[in-house]
């Protein structure tokens, strides 16, 4: 519980920071935003190969993850459509409910209500003692396949925010083939897999993307745009484990010093993760207090020249920002309750309403989604809300546990196994 209320005070730390330090340092802060994305970039790449290093499939049988998948797709897909829908006829004036440029961004921005923390998700069902139930399993399966589908979903948003070109298309062919290499090289590869190690993997990943943006655009004139989500997941996946230990599992075996599940480990990955959500909350843009303004025509085309609709939205104040926080945060949790109808034959009602509460929480994924969108240019009061809304969810996240909790709670005390803390 005070972990998740740590990420979500170092990212409201970090939104205050990206709205005042530019009117305390001047034009200098400026000079700040290329070391600050990168920053940004190599905590994403941290957090993304550790989701890859608790990858699991079994090989041998693949048919029992397709209605899986299926499942946490939709889990995902619905908060994502609910947001974009939300940020087009909710946020936007009716005259430009039809504009494809639009609605491009809210599918961008919409994003980020998708992807279920899987490292906050299992820390915290674990630490409530559920981690020997039906639920813990079921959820950890549909979780990673959640983080999978947020990160293949980047190249077709990609394609639409930034356009077909033969620059995309090598794109795509190299994240084919960096998805081969996932499948093929599945935990295969040993690689040191201890933090500073894993540090600098990620500081190599995230200048090797900005090295080949950069020359590409030197060379070609064309920049080579490729985020540091997939390589950083498809690297954690072919990852080897040490032996004796397992992501998922806390009785390790006993004085292995290497992996994620070792203490000291886990507390480097909560730094990260702790300036990672400061780092992302100073990418967010300044907010100008400016009254409410219709948005005519005239703004329409400014607004392509700096190609996003919603940074030309004045801000609205922050009793309407709450307002839609609070009304977002529902809609994308109201998202995520499609288990409650499948798995009717493995579980109780009460469990699938536990599954579906189980995948409400959001953190770093859904955070470098947001960081993402920001440096497509998309910005104005919708990114506050976003940000703001991933806050909320990152604070709730331990009473979405506890309501798990109480909800299987009765069914785990008569079953067989034993309580729910059984392990």
């Amino acid at each position: 519980m005070r972990l998740v209320a740590l990420y979500s005070v170092m990212l409201v730390l970090g939104i205050l920071l990206s709205q005042v330090l530019p009117g305390i340092v001047g034009p200098a802060w400026q000079q700040f935003s290329w070391p600050i994305t990168v920053l940004t970039m190599v905590g994403l790449a941290f957090i993304m190969i550790h989701v890859g290093y608790e990858f699991e499939l079994d090989k041998s049988n693949l048919r029992q993850y397709g209605g899986d998948y299926i499942v946490a797709a939709t889990a995902a897909t619905f908060p994502w459509i609910f947001a974009a829908v939300y940020f087009v006829f909710v946020m936007l004036p009716p005259q430009i409910w039809s504009d494809w440029g639009a609605w491009k961004e809210s599918l961008l921005l919409g994003r980020f209500a998708a992807p279920t923390s899987a490292g906050v998700l299992f820390s915290m069902l674990a630490a409530a003692g559920l981690s020997a139930t039906w639920l813990f399993r079921k959820v950890r399966i549909l979780a990673i396949f959640d983080d999978l589908d947020t990160v293949l979903l980047m190249i077709p948003l990609k394609i639409l925010i930034a356009g077909w070109s033969w620059s995309m298309l090598v794109m795509v062919v190299a994240m084919l083939a960096l998805l081969w290499a996932a499948w093929r090289y599945l935990h295969a590869i040993r690689l040191p897999v201890s933090w500073p190690w894993v540090l600098g993997y990620s500081v190599g990943i995230a200048l090797g993307c900005e090295a080949l943006y950069l020359a590409s655009k030197w060379v070609l004139h064309i920049g080579v745009h490729m985020e540091v989500l997939l390589p950083a997941f498809v690297l954690g996946c072919m990852m080897a484990r040490p032996p004796g230990t397992d992501p998922h599992v806390d009785d390790c075996r006993e004085g292995h010093q290497e992996g994620p599940e070792h203490p000291t480990e886990q507390r480097v990955s909560r730094i990260v993760s702790g300036v990672f959500m400061v780092l992302v909350g100073l990418n967010m843009p300044q907010i100008t207090a400016a009254p409410l303004a219709e948005i005519t025509a005239e703004t329409i085309t400014e607004s392509r020249a700096n190609l996003s609709v919603f940074s030309s939205q004045p801000f609205m104040g922050w009793g309407m920002v709450l307002v839609h926080v609070v009304v977002l945060t529902v809609l994308i949790n109201l998202g995520k309750m499609f288990p409650v109808c499948c798995y009717r034959r493995e579980a109780s009602l009460r469990e699938r309403l536990a599954v579906c509460i189980g995948m409400w929480p959001r953190g770093e994924v859904g955070a470098g989604i947001l960081t993402l969108s920001l440096s497509y240019g998309i910005g104005g009061p919708a990114v506050t809300i976003a940000m703001l809304c991933l806050a909320l969810n990152l604070l709730l996240t331990g009473l979405y546990i506890l309501a798990v909790q109480r909800l299987i709670a009765k069914d785990y005390q008569t079953a067989s196994t034993g309580p729910i803390d059984a392990q």
